[in-house]
């Protein structure tokens, strides 16, 4: 039987999406967000949108500091899990970001850990910007954080095997037509499971019209997650 869904879908909803990427370094991400709020200065009735928030690890993390944070994420599954962290500060929806959420509603929109670059076609890619500027106040901010193409491609192991509570996943990557393709097998109580994870080659000039294209004005680019100056040799 064939699926009809995106491989996102697939995989973003399945335990196993969760299993692999567990041991996902919650200390750098606080790091990241505190490095982003000492260069942003956000008021303190700051509104944030994190975009594709997966499970909410950075937007748990902004609400810590009392900010008003919206997550969210086409995954009903991590929705669900992130769901029982609601206050009144925090929220959470399933929502495709192709697609406007909230016209003119938050200062800032943080689109983080590569959750960008998922989607077949480059109008998709723009109607994710054209939302993003349209759900943002005129003078609101947008952080996109993005793996740099050019070294992600020259480093890249073409197949590694994780084993994770007794799972061994096997993973190969491939590069094809743009994208970067890896392909997750593995086996768990007698069945077999196959999934995919595919993320678009995208560089900085092809941001830099993505953006164009909707007036917006590139602030800063940065390297790391330390607020380092972009290298794209080496960051």
């Amino acid at each position: 039987m064939t699926s009809t869904h995106s491989w996102f879908e697939n995989w973003f909803n399945s335990p196993y999406y969760h299993l692999l990427y567990k041991s996902r370094d919650y200390c750098e991400a606080e790091m990241f967000i505190d490095n982003l709020l000492n260069y942003m200065h956000p008021s303190p009735d700051a509104t944030f949108l994190d975009l594709g928030c997966g499970k909410g690890r950075h937007s748990l993390y902004l609400n810590s500091k009392n900010y008003n944070v919206t997550g969210i994420d086409l995954s009903e599954q991590s929705i669900a899990y992130a769901k029982q962290f609601e206050n009144e500060k925090l929220h959470f929806f399933v929502h495709d970001m192709r697609k406007l959420f909230r016209e003119n509603s938050f200062d800032f929109i943080l689109n983080v850990f590569t959750s960008f670059g998922y989607f077949e076609t480059e109008e998709e890619d723009c109607d994710v910007v054209d939302a993003v500027y349209k759900a943002l106040k005129p003078v609101g901010i947008f952080v996109l954080d993005y793996f740099n193409s050019n070294k992600i491609v020259c480093d890249m192991k073409m197949s590694e095997t994780k084993t994770i509570e007794g799972i061994e996943f096997f993973i190969n990557k491939k590069i094809e037509n743009n994208f970067i393709i890896k392909n997750i097998s593995f086996e768990d109580n007698e069945k077999k499971y196959n999934f995919q994870e595919k993320v678009k080659i995208i560089t900085l000039k092809e941001f830099e019209k993505h953006f164009a294209k909707n007036n917006f004005k590139i602030i800063e680019v940065f390297g790391n997650y330390k607020l380092d100056k972009f290298d794209e040799n080496n960051s």
